[in-house]
């Protein structure tokens, strides 16, 4: 918000308050067993889900409610998305998927609520789900294939003296990815957030010529809300193009 500098001839746009990680009973530092905003966040986040999920389908009505509805489709959605990027064998991990999409999809939309902490802002959270894929599917491919796991980095169909190069490439290529899928989603709702703090905070000081920062406001919250479907959509896809890559490694 906006808030008057000396000699009130200016004002100073702080966006990135919002995402600073505080307790949640009293003022004290912050250690890793500290319930703060984010624990509060990350709680109402699975709360959601699970009130979805679970409580709006327990009914399994033939005819469904709204709310079954809605979970029906988020249920075909994401299970159309593994079959058809990860395969036949990719569906037994579904339910760990559909974990996945819907933890990302209700943090994005919850942390569009006034007063609220975006969880998925955090490189933090996002790091966790990004290193628990990366481990995941890499055991995966471990597991199934073995040694024959490694056929991953070794381009059969280019070269003979270009393939060592290319491996290499490859190698690098597969660890970074915990680095991009982590630092995607974050960077996407950190930097919307923040630009709409700062139209925020050009509207509380302009006050009654705020028209444009409030149409400003509006215009980027609404691009908000698309892309936080977007990035969800967007690690949940990736965490299937890892797993085919486990599954099927010599493609």
């Amino acid at each position: 918000m906006a808030e008057s500098a000396e000699g009130g001839s200016g004002f100073a746009i702080h966006p990135m308050d919002q995402f600073i990680v505080r307790p949640l009973f009293g003022d004290g530092p912050v250690h890793w067993y500290t319930v703060t905003n984010v624990t509060l966040w990350m709680a109402l986040t699975v709360a959601a889900v699970t009130a979805l999920l679970v409580l709006g389908t327990r009914g399994r009505a033939v005819v469904p409610s709204r709310i079954q509805s809605v979970a029906e489709l988020a249920y075909g959605f994401v299970y159309k998305m593994v079959e058809d990027v990860a395969g036949k064998d990719g569906a037994k991990f579904f339910p760990y998927i559909m974990t996945l999409f819907c933890f990302v999809l209700f943090s994005n939309f919850l942390g569009l609520l006034p007063m609220s902490f975006t969880t998925t802002s955090h490189i933090a959270v996002t790091a966790v789900l990004a290193l628990l894929v990366f481990v995941t599917v890499t055991a995966i491919g471990f597991i199934r294939h073995g040694a024959h796991f490694l056929e991953l980095f070794w381009i059969t169909s280019a070269p003979l003296p270009l393939r060592p190069v290319l491996a290499l490439i490859e190698i690098i290529s597969y660890f970074v990815r915990p680095v991009s899928h982590s630092i995607r989603l974050a960077g996407n709702m950190m930097a919307g957030h923040a630009v709409i703090k700062v139209f925020a905070g050009f509207a509380g000081a302009l006050g009654a010529a705020s028209v444009i920062p409030v149409v400003a406001i509006t215009a980027v919250y609404g691009l908000e809300v698309l892309v936080s479907a977007i990035q969800a959509y967007v690690f949940t896809i990736l965490t299937c193009v890892y797993l085919r890559d486990a599954l099927h490694p010599h493609h």
